[in-house]
Order: C-alpha cells, then sequence, then structure tokens
C-alpha cells in the first residue's frame, strides 16, 4: 500500500517521505540507509509522527511534494489532526487574522 509519512528526527526536524513499505522504509531510516536527510546520528533514531495510506503510488507521492513545501506549524497540524487550522495555515503569514 501506498504511504505518505511524516518522520520527527532526533534533532526534532521533520521529513516527509513516501513508500510502498512503511515499516521497510522507517527501519532503513533507523539505519541511515534510506536517504541522505536522516543518514547523519543527529537524526536518529526517527520516529513516526503520521502517514496517511493512499490508494495509488501517483498520489503518495504527489502528496508528499505538497507537504515538503509546508511550513513546519502546517505539518505539525497534520501530524495532530488539527484538520481545521490547516486552511488558515496554508495563507503568507501577513494575510493570517
Amino acid at each position: 500500500m501506498p504511504w505518505t509519512y511524516i518522520l520527527e528526527c532526533a534533532d526534532g526536524s521533520l521529513y516527509v517521505g513516501s513508500t510502498i513499505d512503511l515499516d521497510d522504509r522507517i527501519g532503513r531510516h533507523q539505519a541511515g540507509e534510506a536517504c541522505a536527510y536522516t543518514r547523519p546520528r543527529r537524526r536518529r533514531p526517527v520516529r513516526l509522527a503520521w502517514a496517511g495510506p493512499f490508494d495509488r503510488v501517483e498520489d503518495a507521492f504527489r502528496f508528499e511534494k505538497q507537504v515538503q513545501g509546508w511550513s513546519r506549524a502546517k505539518r505539525l497540524a497534520l501530524i495532530e489532526g488539527r484538520w481545521e487550522d490547516l486552511p488558515e495555515l496554508a495563507s503568507r503569514p501577513s494575510t493570517r487574522r
């Protein structure tokens, strides 16, 4: 099953990715083998903060790219399930109430 996921790294940063095998991919991140971002020891261990299933690989990849462009605040709202906050966080800071 395709997934988009967010990892919380040991340094507090958030990593967004997509995969068809979530358990394997997280294990590879933990081992420093999945990507350059989680390779440095300062970023490990990682913790799965959020994962969303998709019907198609293309949809998971598209959502990954969308979330990668989001601010940290908007990513945290997704992780915390604060769906009602997402539209407000999508606007530019200067246009927010």
